[in-house]
């Protein structure tokens, strides 16, 4: 999996763009900037805008391709990040640290994901924000981009068990219009998510 996106990610190209994702565009510039922690954010689209708000901005994915992209993008916006090239699964991120947390296509089989996300609630502090768009799975009726694989898709009633302990604010499936770079084109069928741990 590292090599595929390794080489997804080795061309001069941005597979997703260099604009960050609408909904976390959206939800973020109403939070007031900290530290914020950015999973699998692949060729920093969305870090590098954090970071253009003020955010103190962390990411991690494990493809060597994607973080110097990434911070190529950091510097053309003069602006700076912290990338960690990293196994999401073998991430340990530090307790109730960050203000905010984005996971932004970021799509896991079932027993990594609820790990994971437990571990990424206790990381952040009490009134953290975390933000979430995530194929679902009538994805696979659709042909703008995502896992073709339904056990790597979300549905609401998983994201709910998943978040149930925090405080949601928003939460819905929705059809939305993709136009990221080549890979996320078209209709999509969507999960968004906006909660505050408690």
């Amino acid at each position: 999996m590292k090599e595929l996106w390794d080489e997804t990610y080795s061309g001069e190209k941005y597979v997703y763009g260099t604009n960050p994702n609408e909904y976390f565009k959206e939800k973020i510039s109403d939070i007031i900037p900290g530290r914020i922690l950015l999973p699998g954010d692949g060729e920093g689209r969305n870090s590098v805008y954090a970071a253009t708000l003020g955010w103190q901005t962390e990411a991690v994915d494990f493809s060597q391709s994607a973080k110097t992209k990434a911070e190529a993008l950091a510097r053309f916006q003069n602006v700076s990040i912290i990338y960690k090239v990293q196994n999401l699964n073998e991430f340990v991120p530090r307790k109730n640290f960050y203000d905010a947390i984005a996971l932004i296509f970021v799509h896991m089989p079932e027993e990594e994901r609820e790990i994971f996300h437990k571990k990424l609630i206790s990381s952040l502090k009490i009134g953290g924000a975390l933000i979430l768009e995530s194929f679902e799975k009538d994805q696979l009726k659709y042909n703008s981009g995502g896992p073709r694989d339904e056990k790597l898709l979300y549905s609401l009633e998983d994201l709910y068990n998943d978040f149930a302990e925090m405080d949601i604010i928003e939460f819905s499936k929705e059809i939305v219009l993709l136009n990221e770079g080549d890979k996320h084109k078209g209709e999509a069928s969507v999960v968004r998510f906006l909660g505050l741990k408690l």
